[in-house]
């Protein structure tokens, strides 16, 4: 799982970036809010941790840009010594999933973290029930579709893997982009029709319904 964490004191930057790595996960550092800012621009990330009060940019502010600007709906928990009403207000208002108040115990973080991971579904293992007849196993890329297994390339994964997140809401051709592909290997919107028309071959026409002019709803 790739983390990026925003946090400008080097003591707690160094403790949490080699208790993350510990965990096995892959861990990118910011200092500063315009680089935590670049950074989940330009490559595809499973969890930000953001410190509130950085340079250049606070971590609300990097929250509010990448949710209202891109389109990017990459998790994010937000880390304050704030202990105040409104510094919670307006990081839920910017659109974190999640909030902890220094100082707070590793333990405390790592609970905090696998309750996203299990709503998010980020590096599940477990089978998802899409339908009656339709088993959906992300970590083999794969379909049981009427007991008869079918594979999926790893976009189609993913975005798969999206849709089940944010099932029943519209998802745009734009959020897809920022939350799936870097910014370096941006497909064109005739690639994410492919992939789409691949999944609706394999899980039914019904399943993803194109809202014209917006994006694509998953049922």
């Amino acid at each position: 799982m790739k983390i990026l964490l925003l946090e400008d004191d080097p003591a707690l930057n160094d403790l949490l970036d080699d208790h993350l790595t510990d965990k096995g996960y892959k861990v990118t550092l910011a200092t500063n809010g315009q680089d935590a800012l670049e950074y989940l621009i330009d490559e595809v990330f499973d969890l930000a941790l953001l410190d509130i009060n950085t340079p250049i940019m606070t971590g609300i502010e990097v929250l509010k840009t990448i949710r209202e600007d891109y389109k990017n709906q990459t998790p994010a928990i937000v880390l304050t010594a704030y202990q105040d009403t409104k510094h919670l207000k307006e990081s839920f208002e910017s659109g974190v999933d999640d909030y902890i108040k220094k100082p707070f115990d590793l333990e405390e973080l790592d609970q905090r973290i696998m309750k996203l991971c299990k709503h998010f579904l980020i590096e599940q293992s477990d089978d998802v029930e899409i339908g009656e007849n339709i088993k959906f196993i992300p970590e083999s890329c794969q379909l049981v579709v009427d007991n008869e297994t079918k594979h999926l390339a790893q976009k189609e994964r993913d975005i798969l893997k999206y849709f089940c997140k944010h099932k029943s809401r519209v998802v745009s051709s734009d959020e897809l982009l920022q939350n799936i592909w870097a910014y370096e290997e941006m497909p064109t919107d005739a690639t994410i029709r492919v992939y789409i028309k691949n999944l609706r071959e394999l899980l039914g026409k019904d399943r993803i319904q194109t809202i014209r002019g917006i994006g694509y709803k998953f049922e």
